[in-house]
């Protein structure tokens, strides 16, 4: 007979061993077996913390809060710019969709300045395009009286407020600027290039088209000054925009004079050109003027 194998089972083993085949457990920190402990004993459910979820409340707040926000805006009012109860008072009487009569538009032009001194009334002129430049002698002046330098031979004597020498060339380039016009010859001009950072900015730097650079003639110096003196100025458009302005008088001038310097304006500046010519006063509102009635 053959030998037959014996199988002994031994049901002592340690139960160490038997639970090797039970689920394990996720292992926790140190401290947290006894938390576990106490949170059973008091009957309080342990919580496991929901990451993904306060991740997506996250995300989700985000994308919200702009939403939130231009919303916010959106109920905000666009205040508008509101006038002055005297401004409104002085320009009852203007309609800004009319074009008045050049005697008309002088009235009301003085009638909406509300200023206590004597204000400015100035010309703004729409021009066919840039670059237009020259000088104008009005017939009528008014306004304060143009502080002249004069450089030249014999210019102490040309009548002039100021003499220059090479002294006021070099306070000039100290940033001394004490005039409202350079009227000079020609061989002075190598010595005013030096200071022409400082008046070209300023529009002072002297040019043959506006007449401030004059013959070395004996009388040449003492005509260009005396043009001046009597109301000769410079027009030119800005330079990005195709307008200029120009003071025509004061509000209270007579409006014959002041209607006489609009017209040697426009007709210097060349009808043609002019396109649309307002007035208004120092503080006050635009007149838009007819051309026709130039």
């Amino acid at each position: 007979m053959g030998k037959t194998k014996t199988i002994v089972i031994d049901d002592s083993l340690p139960q160490k061993e038997v639970k090797k085949t039970e689920s394990k457990k996720p292992e926790q920190k140190p401290g947290e077996d006894l938390i576990a402990k106490i949170n059973a004993e008091l009957g309080v459910e342990e919580q496991t913390p929901q990451k993904k979820e306060v991740k997506q409340t996250t995300e989700q707040e985000k994308e919200e809060k702009p939403e939130t926000k231009k919303k916010a805006k959106s109920k905000v009012p666009i205040s508008k710019k509101v006038r002055s109860k005297k401004y409104q008072e002085a320009t009852a009487e203007i309609d800004k969709t009319k074009f008045y009569p050049v005697g008309q538009a002088i009235e009301l032009v003085k009638k909406s300045s509300y200023t206590k001194f004597s204000a400015t009334m100035e010309a703004h002129i729409n021009t066919d395009k840039t670059g237009i430049r020259g000088l104008v002698s009005l017939p009528f002046t008014a306004g304060k009286k143009l502080r002249i330098l004069a450089f030249g031979k014999d210019a102490d004597q040309s009548g002039a407020d100021t003499a220059g020498t090479d002294g006021v060339i070099e306070e000039i380039n100290k940033g001394k600027v004490d005039f409202d016009i350079i009227v000079t010859t020609p061989e002075w001009m190598p010595k005013l290039a030096k200071v022409a950072r400082i008046l070209g900015p300023r529009g002072l730097m002297p040019n043959p088209k506006n007449g401030t650079i004059t013959s070395p003639s004996a009388d040449g110096l003492k005509k260009a000054v005396a043009s001046f003196q009597a109301g000769k100025t410079e027009y030119k458009t800005e330079n990005k925009a195709a307008v200029l302005h120009l003071s025509v008088g004061k509000v209270d001038q007579a409006s014959e004079e002041i209607a006489a310097n609009i017209k040697t304006l426009v007709q210097t500046v060349g009808k043609t050109r002019v396109k649309k010519l307002t007035l208004s006063p120092t503080m006050g509102a635009g007149v838009k003027l007819d051309l026709t009635s130039v």
